[in-house]
């Protein structure tokens, strides 16, 4: 076994890796560029080596400088965690010359399956299933839009040595094939220095089941059972469950073999994922193979009980396989979902900033269930505009697909982020969506039930009634405490009236409530004539400054987040959010005559969505738009975002220029 290893990595992977080799007594190496320089996977390692600048072309995609990491650190192997240079057979063959051993596939095995298109090729060869496709060299856009047009629309744009869906763009005609080509190449470039893509049939209304198989350097080749990750944003997958609610035992079978059948024929010897495409009627076709650990690797973790890094280091050392095809069991059921820098309420753009509070929920078993946070930040890090935008993995994991969904739905809920937007709000609402409870996905699904984009929800129902009950125990237990404080003013105790009227988000909710210090708080919801409609025991734990409340309303088990705002208190809970005050009787009165603050008129700007780069600025002072034009293009965690013009009008002046580097809701374009 290794006594050092090195992690070609950074983020939350690195972290992930280093908890394994320390549970094998290895020491670990961490690279890092100048923006990771206090990076928790720097502080978490035992040693760690500078690599270069923020750009990953210039640190974490530089070879010949991870080599020389190792030589200065006397690292006996490498693991590449998942993006960067995971996939490059370039980098095991490097690592070879130089004696070090690559905890991953063979290089070969890597060039067969680890390019797109070489690995279709390969599968088409064996005679399996793939999507028809052209797979040569596309020159030009012309090019890629008369091959669309053969295979027929919609088509798919992908980066051939892509990942992560990046270089990835669904193309529904023509101009978007045109546009769509320009686009993945360019951020194929910049994301893995190979421009190359290819085009193939984009299946419409598809599911995203994928195989985990495992092998080893004698033969061994076996799979983990499958993962179902068809909630995609962008071609990027935003939740993953295993095992997969379309699969049956005999599908399972079938895309088992078929998965390991293909690893064989190449020789495959570490971890990696055969990826299939699959109808919701259960036909399959393969996708594609990823060379790597991946991202959502921890749902199978915790639905067999192997460690996959674990199993990765050992078959690097030339371990021989111990676990057979019969000793897999899939055990419960396990949801991940990624936790992304990005606001939901502009449609999913990227945030960056300073995490001013971060606080994941508590890893560990409760209630018969597992949560687990795969993360690579602390509190007060900052989320950089040079890498991928996740924070964190929450992954839970239940005796049945509703317990875990319930569980991540209440870890979501504790879940506590301040100084970037995220995507929690959406995560968590998604936990309530109907659809996705009955497992009826798709990887349109987010592009079918959120077609105006993502809006917060207001509260209603019960989660009405849980967040007035809330507010109100809140406000009854902080009065209690500032008359407990020693040294007032003498005098005749403070009579406070048991009615109160909380207005969550607008909706005014009338209510009695009476209890002490220490003991449980009744709320009791009335109606306009003060008839109850509702008694709710209220007990928790909380204290004031907790940004958590966590305890019981009436019967429910209860998660709300805790905001301090003035004269009151910001909730979020289940993906709703809501200013909630809690007024007397008069002050009710008197806040209803209050006038309303409305926002500045921003319709004759465009304005910068996300912090970014600005790539192109395709008008001119004077040029007249039209509906849907092409603006400008902005850059953002290796993404490429067109902003388009929504109506048609007249550039009045332009107030950026290409290599500007823009904050949010910067002003790009002025229109007459």
């Amino acid at each position: 076994m290794f006594k050092k290893i090195l992690i070609a990595n950074r983020g939350e992977i690195a972290c992930r890796i280093i908890r394994s080799a320390r549970k094998l007594g290895i020491r670990t190496v961490a690279v890092y560029s100048e923006a990771d320089r206090d990076a928790l996977h720097v502080e978490t390692a035992d040693e760690a080596v500078a690599i270069g600048p923020a750009p990953a072309a210039q640190s974490y995609l530089v070879i010949d400088k991870i080599v020389e990491a190792c030589r200065q650190t006397g690292a006996e192997a490498v693991h590449p965690g998942y993006g960067f240079l995971s996939e490059r057979e370039a980098f095991p063959v490097a690592l070879a010359k130089a004696g070090i051993v690559f905890i991953g596939p063979n290089p070969k095995a890597i060039a067969a399956m680890g390019d797109k298109i070489e690995s279709k090729k390969a599968a088409a060869k064996a005679k399996v299933s793939t999507v028809p496709g052209f797979l040569g060299e596309i020159s030009d856009a012309r090019h890629a839009v008369k091959i669309a047009a053969e295979i027929g629309y919609p088509v798919m744009i992908k980066a051939s040595a892509g990942g992560g869906g990046k270089g990835m763009r669904i193309a529904f005609s023509a101009k978007e094939a045109e546009e769509g080509f320009a686009l993945a190449r360019s951020e194929a470039k910049s994301s893995f220095g190979d421009d190359r893509v290819f085009i193939e049939k984009f299946i419409e209304n598809p599911r995203h089941v994928e195989i985990q198989v495992l092998g080893d350097k004698h033969g061994h080749v076996i799979h983990l059972g499958e993962r179902e990750c068809s909630i995609q944003r962008r071609n990027q997958k935003v939740v993953e469950e295993a095992p997969s609610p379309l699969l049956d035992a005999r599908t399972r079978h079938a895309m088992g073999e078929q998965a390991v059948a293909l690893a064989r024929a190449v020789g495959y010897d570490s971890a990696g994922t055969v990826e299939f495409v699959a109808g919701q009627d259960k036909s399959f076709y393969f996708l594609e193979m990823n060379t790597r650990l991946q991202v959502e690797h921890p749902v199978t973790e915790l639905v067999t009980g192997i460690d996959l890094v674990e199993q990765m280091i050992r078959v690097a050392a030339g371990e021989k396989l111990k676990i057979r095809q019969e000793d897999v069991k899939l055990n419960g059921w396990a949801v991940e979902t990624r936790i992304y820098a990005e606001d939901p309420l502009r449609n999913f753009l990227p945030s960056i900033g300073r995490l001013t509070r971060y606080r994941p929920p508590q890893d560990g078993v409760e209630d018969g269930g597992t949560v687990r946070t795969d993360t690579g930040v602390f509190e007060g890090a900052e989320i950089s505009m040079f890498y991928d935008p996740m924070i964190a993995k929450l992954v839970t994991h239940g005796a049945t697909r509703e317990a875990a969904i319930d569980l991540q739905a209440e870890a979501l809920d504790a879940f506590v982020i301040d100084g970037v937007e995220h995507n929690i709000p959406f995560l968590a609402a998604l936990m309530q969506h109907q659809r996705w409870r009955t497992g009826a996905l798709s990887t349109g699904f987010i592009a079918e039930e959120y077609t105006g984009g993502f809006k917060l929800g207001a509260p209603d129902g019960e989660d009405l009634d849980v967040l007035a009950a809330v507010a109100v125990a809140v406000d009854h237990l902080s009065n209690n405490r500032r008359r407990a404080i020693t040294h007032q003013m003498a005098g005749p105790a403070v009579r406070f009236s048991d009615r109160r009227y909380a207005d969550v988000g607008g909706t005014l909710v009338a209510a009695r409530v009476e209890g002490t210090l220490g003991r449980p708080t009744r709320v009791t919801l009335v109606d306009a004539k003060s008839i109850r409609r509702a008694a709710l025991d209220v007990d928790a734990d909380w204290w004031p400054g907790n940004p958590v409340w966590r305890g019981k309303v009436g019967d429910r088990r209860v998660t709300v987040q805790v905001r301090p705002i003035l004269n009151g208190y910001d909730l979020s809970y289940r993906g709703a959010r809501a200013k909630t005050r809690v007024y007397t009787e008069r002050e009710a009165q008197l806040a209803a005559l209050m006038p309303e603050k409305t926002p500045p008129d921003t319709s004759r700007l465009l304005l910068c969505p996300m912090p970014g780069l600005v790539k192109a600025i395709h008008v001119a002072e004077g040029q007249e738009v039209k509906t849907g034009e092409a603006l400008c293009v902005v850059e953002a965690m290796k993404m490429e975002n067109i902003l388009r013009a929504e109506r048609d009008g007249v550039v009045k002046a332009v107030r950026a220029k290409p290599g500007d580097s823009l904050a949010v809701d910067a002003v790009i374009l002025e229109f007459g």
